[in-house]
């Protein structure tokens, strides 16, 4: 494990990885997108669809913090939502290349 300290604004444009140790770290579907994609050119697909929990999914949480294991599928999936401010876990979507 590394104990480095990386400055924020210079860790991005480093795609996430550390400068003292080289690990990758975590990057959300936004950051990804914006280096990956041109700027400006990133048409998204179905913003508007959203997760339902038609069969009642019933699930227990092996990972996370003990408030997440007493949550519902569905009580998860609404705070993913809060903490992303993304409607889905996927971002789906097209650019146009030149």
């Amino acid at each position: 494990t590394c104990y480095g300290l990386n400055f924020k604004p210079f860790f991005r444009p480093k795609m996430n990885i550390c400068e003292h140790c080289g690990e990758h770290l975590k990057m959300s579907s936004s950051d990804r997108i914006d280096l990956s994609i041109d700027r400006d050119t990133w048409n998204p697909m179905d913003e508007d669809m959203v997760s339902v929990d038609p069969i009642k999914f019933d699930s227990i949480k092996e990972l996370g913090s003990e408030e997440e294991k007493d949550q519902s599928y569905i009580d998860r999936l609404d705070s993913y939502q809060e903490k992303t401010g993304l409607p889905e876990t996927v971002q789906t979507g097209t650019d146009q290349r030149e």
